[in-house]
């Protein structure tokens, strides 16, 4: 039985990622970036990757976010870049994960360009500002993250799930921070 190493596995991932250069576009005519069809899969796993398909200049934004979202999720940055920045008309959620996905390559500077842009577009897009708060904490400005967190509980509550995402990662920065 063969041994895969992280790196023969990390390959065979993007070898799947890049698979799908022969489907016809039509097979993404019924079958949109929300489908049922991708979404059965496990988010990141190859069967998944070959299902959403190749970043092309051929697909649509929402498709392009689909794909870069969900490398995003699953820690594979740099992949998820090459999909979102593919993207024609950028809106606040492709800025958003661009963002992220950046953010969490070390480069936090500028993934707060990102997160601005983003919420230029959109000030009331809180997973923005939950992440830009992320980026604050990285950067060790807890009460900037806080200032965000404030703008989530104002614009969608402290019910959401980027209040109570950000707010727990401000208790830990604070608990790790105590002296």
């Amino acid at each position: 039985m063969p041994t895969f190493t992280a790196a023969s596995r990390r390959s065979a991932y993007v070898s799947a990622v890049l698979a799908l250069t022969a489907v016809p576009a039509f097979a993404f005519k019924d079958v949109g970036p929300s489908s049922a069809n991708c979404d059965a899969q496990a988010k990141g796993s190859p069967a998944w990757s070959v299902c959403v398909g190749r970043a092309t200049a051929g697909r649509s934004d929402a498709e392009l976010f689909y794909a870069g979202y969900w490398l995003a999720r699953t820690g594979h940055y740099d992949e998820a870049l090459s999909y979102l920045r593919q993207a024609k008309t950028p809106d606040e959620k492709v800025l958003t994960y661009i963002g992220f996905a950046t953010r969490k390559l070390g480069r936090t500077d500028e993934a707060m360009g990102f997160y601005n842009r983003a919420l230029a577009m959109n000030p009331g897009y809180s997973v923005a500002r939950a992440y830009m708060g992320e980026g604050f904490l990285a950067k060790g400005e807890p009460a900037k993250a806080r200032a965000q967190l404030g703008e989530i509980e104002r614009r969608s509550g402290r019910a959401s799930a980027e209040y109570a995402d950000l707010a727990g990662h401000i208790a830990r920065y604070e608990q790790e921070h105590r002296g």
